[in-house]
C-alpha cells in the first residue's frame, strides 16, 4: 500500500503474490485485452467485404471509403469510453472497468457480425453496424488504461517493462489471430462466399470474449483507491487536466507516432495492396500476419529490455526516429517492387520499430501520472490519439490516394505523424513512479 497526499491507493501488491498468482493475473488481463483488441480491429481486415455488403457503391473505392469511414467510428467513441470508464477504474476499480468492457466489446461484435445485409434490410443495416462500432469504441477506450494500470501496478517494480509488453503481446495476438483468419478464408472460401458470409465468422469467433473475459477476470483481486476519510475518489477529471494536462497532450502526441503506423500499415495494408496496388488478397493478410507475429515476439523483449535501461526514454527515441526515416522509403519498395517480397520486408521492418519501442513507451507514460488518475490518464490520451490519428488513418490514406491519384501518397500521412510524435517526446519528462 502507498500513500499519496489524501489519497489512499491499494493495489494487489506483487510481493503479497506469489509466482503463480502473478502469471495468472498477466495471462487474465492479457488474453480479454487482446480478445477485445481481436473484436475491435477484425473490421479493419474485411473492410473491403464490409464495404460492399452494407455500404454499396458503383465505384469500389467510394464503397471502401465509406467502410473504412465506419471503422473510424469507433475511434472517435473511443475518447468518450476513455472518460466514462477510466474514470470509473480509477474511482471504483480496475477489475470493474475490465468486466464492464467486456459486456460492451460483446453486445458491439454480435450487432456487426450478426447484421443482415444492406440487400435485405436496407438503410437499417449500415445504421445497425455504426451503432456496433459505437459499442466498440466506447469498450477499447476504456480497456486500455484499466488493464495496463492494473498490469503495471500488480507487479514488481523491476519488472514492469516486461509485464507491459505481454500486454501488448496479447494485443500482436488478436492481429495476429485476425491475419491469419483472413489469408485461411481467402484461400477456402470463393470470393463471392467471403463477401456474402464468410467475413462474418471472425466476429462471431469474437464473441468468445464473453465466457472467457468473466471467468479469467473474475479471478483477479479488484484495486481500490480512497481518500483519508476512506471514501472512493471522485474528481478525477478535474485533477487530470489541471494537474496533468501537459503530459496529457504530450502522451496524446507521442501515441499517434505509434498508432498512425500501426493502422495504416498493419490494418489498412490487406484493403490498400488490393484496391490500390492490384495485389491478391493474399499477399495483404500475410504482411499482417508477420507484422502481428512480430509484435507477439519482439514486445515482451522489449520490455525485457526496457527494464533492464537505467532510463526509457532513450529507447523509445531511438525506435521512434528510426520509424520516421524508414517510413517513405518502405512505402516506395511497396509501390515500386510490387512483390510479396517487398511487402514482407517493408512491413517487417516498421512493424518491429514499433514492437521494439512500444512497451518502454506505454510505461513512460503510466509513470509520468499517479495512480489516482492512472488509469483515466493513459486511457484518455491513448484514446484521443487513436480517435484523432490512428482511426482516420485508413481514411485519410484512402482519400490521399483517390484525390491525387499517386500510391505514394498514402505515405505522406504516416511520415508526418511519426515526427511530430517524435517532436513531442523530446520535450516529454520522464518520472519514475514507486506505485
Amino acid at each position: 500500500m502507498s500513500t499519496m497526499p489524501g489519497v489512499t491507493y491499494s493495489p494487489p501488491a506483487a510481493k503479497e503474490m506469489h509466482r503463480g498468482e502473478l502469471l495468472r493475473m498477466v495471462i487474465a488481463a492479457s488474453l480479454v485485452n487482446g480478445l477485445e483488441i481481436f473484436d475491435f480491429t477484425v473490421f479493419g481486415f474485411f473492410a473491403v467485404q464490409i464495404g460492399d455488403q452494407f455500404f454499396p457503391a458503383r465505384d469500389p473505392m467510394t464503397s471502401l471509403l465509406l467502410a473504412v469511414a465506419t471503422f473510424g467510428v469507433g475511434f472517435f467513441m473511443r475518447p468518450l469510453g476513455a472518460m466514462i470508464i477510466g474514470s470509473y477504474a480509477d474511482r471504483v476499480g480496475r477489475r470493474a472497468a475490465m468486466t464492464t468492457t467486456s459486456w460492451m466489446m460483446a453486445l458491439g461484435t454480435a450487432a456487426i457480425g450478426a447484421c443482415p445485409s444492406f440487400a435485405s434490410i436496407g438503410v437499417a443495416a449500415p445504421l445497425i453496424v455504426i451503432a456496433g462500432r459505437v459499442l466498440q469504441g466506447l469498450a477499447a477506450g476504456g480497456e486500455i488504461g484499466a488493464t495496463a494500470s492494473f498490469v503495471m501496478e500488480a507487479g514488481p517494480l523491476s519488472r514492469r517493462g516486461y509485464l507491459i509488453g505481454w500486454q501488448l503481446a496479447a494485443q500482436g495476438a488478436a492481429a495476429l489471430l485476425g491475419a491469419s483468419l483472413g489469408a485461411l478464408l481467402t484461400r477456402i472460401v470463393s470470393p463471392s462466399h467471403l463477401a456474402e458470409w464468410g467475413w462474418r465468422i471472425p466476429f462471431l469467433i469474437g464473441l468468445l470474449i464473453v465466457p472467457i473475459g468473466l471467468y479469467v477476470r473474475r479471478q483477479l483481486r479488484e484495486t481500490t483507491i480512497r481518500d483519508a476519510n476512506g471514501r472512493k475518489t471522485s474528481a478525477v477529471f478535474t485533477e487530470l487536466f489541471r494537474e496533468h494536462g501537459r503530459a496529457l497532450i504530450l502522451a496524446t502526441l507521442m501515441i499517434m507516432g505509434r498508432t498512425v503506423p500501426t493502422y495504416a500499415i498493419v490494418f489498412y495494408m490487406p484493403s490498400y495492396l488490393t484496391r490500390v496496388m492490384h495485389m491478391p488478397a493474399s499477399t495483404g493478410f500475410l504482411s499482417s500476419v508477420l507484422s502481428a507475429l512480430l509484435l507477439v515476439v519482439i514486445s515482451p523483449l522489449s520490455g525485457l529490455l526496457a527494464d533492464r535501461l537505467p532510463r526509457r526514454k532513450p529507447l523509445v527515441l531511438l525506435t521512434s526516429g528510426c520509424m520516421a526515416l524508414l517510413v517513405y522509403p518502405a512505402f516506395l519498395m511497396i509501390t515500386r517492387m510490387h512483390s510479396v517480397w517487398s511487402v514482407l520486408c517493408s512491413v517487417g521492418v516498421i512493424s518491429a520499430l514499433l514492437a521494439l519501442g512500444a512497451s518502454a513507451g506505454t510505461v513512460l507514460i503510466l509513470e509520468a501520472l499517479p495512480a489516482r488518475v492512472r488509469a483515466s490518464g493513459l486511457a484518455l490520451s491513448y484514446a484521443l490519439g487513436v480517435a484523432l490519428f490512428g482511426g482516420t488513418a485508413q481514411f485519410i490514406c484512402t482519400g490521399l490516394v483517390k484525390w491525387t491519384g499517386d500510391p505514394m501518397s498514402a505515405a505522406w500521412y504516416v511520415v508526418f505523424a511519426c515526427l511530430l510524435s517524435f517532436c513531442a517526446l523530446m520535450v516529454f519528462k520522464e518520472k519514475f513512479a514507486q506505485a
